[in-house]
């Protein structure tokens, strides 16, 4: 296997989409079905991802979450988690902070789900054990404004991830299968930005997001709408508003604002 930064995004997502997909097993601690898949270069990858040969990979690291393994929730619509992974990548993909892993949407061994690259971690090493370190302090207001925007209601310390990489260390981001809810829902552990202003530059990325969507981009409006209802792209469009409008990042409240279990 190659190192993650010799392909593309967009050589990762034809992988992911394309290869055979073979499962090894099922994750634990997983409240939904989740399997660890290998994704194999085959003949349709061959054609369309030619330069793939030269680096001589044989098999990719992937997490698969099937439709058909969704456990029932009350407020989300049965059988949509998998397509709010998929929706969450695009929007950080379109933002152009790639926090989180390249996923697709594709079918496998137990019919439609999400595939998401798997990014090696040291599982003893989360949020809460890196909380205020100044070299993450961007990605994590990333995180929270990626959060804000999705309207997450479980962003567990447990699922930002730390990658150490022989350059530098980064974060990546996890589990988004109950997120762009019309209702306020935001539960996140992160609240050390809280009430802060949110940076220029940030803002400045929200706003191009925001042009991308209205206009198309890409396809992006296009695709967030077959993965979400009209209402839920409608809150999201609303919630892109506030951000720009107000310029802060949110303090907790109303109701609950932590997740459960927290890590």
């Amino acid at each position: 296997m190659m190192a993650k930064h010799e392909l593309s995004t967009a050589d990762w997502l034809q992988l992911l989409q394309v290869g055979t997909l073979n499962v090894k097993g099922v994750l634990p601690w997983s409240s939904n079905y989740s399997f660890l898949v290998d994704i194999c270069p085959n003949a349709a990858v061959q054609e369309t991802l030619p330069h793939l040969a030269s680096h001589k990979l044989t098999e990719v690291r992937a997490v698969y979450k099937p439709r058909r393994g969704e456990r029932p929730l009350w407020d989300f619509i049965q059988g949509t988690l998998c397509q709010r992974e998929r929706a969450a990548f695009l929007v950080s993909y379109a933002l152009e902070w790639h926090l989180i892993p390249p996923t697709v949407l594709r079918e496998g061994e137990h019919g439609t789900g999400s595939v998401q690259l798997f990014i090696p971690h040291d599982p003893e090493a989360h949020y809460f054990t890196f909380e205020g370190e100044p070299l993450f302090k961007e990605a994590l207001q990333k995180t929270v404004l990626l959060d804000i925007i999705i309207n997450n209601a479980d962003r567990k310390a447990g699922h930002v991830l730390l990658e150490e990489k022989e350059d530098h260390d980064r974060l990546w981001l996890i589990d988004h299968g109950i997120c762009f809810h019309t209702e306020h829902k935001l539960r996140t552990v992160i609240w050390e930005f809280a009430g802060e202003p949110i940076p220029a530059e940030l803002l400045a990325n929200v706003e191009t997001f925001s042009n991308k969507l209205a206009t198309n981009e890409a396809g992006l409006r296009t695709e967030l709408q077959s993965l979400l209802s009209q209402n839920e792209l409608e809150a999201l469009q609303r919630r892109i508003g506030r951000v720009l409008s107000q310029g802060r990042f949110l303090s907790p409240g109303p109701g609950r604002h932590y997740p459960w279990p927290p890590v």
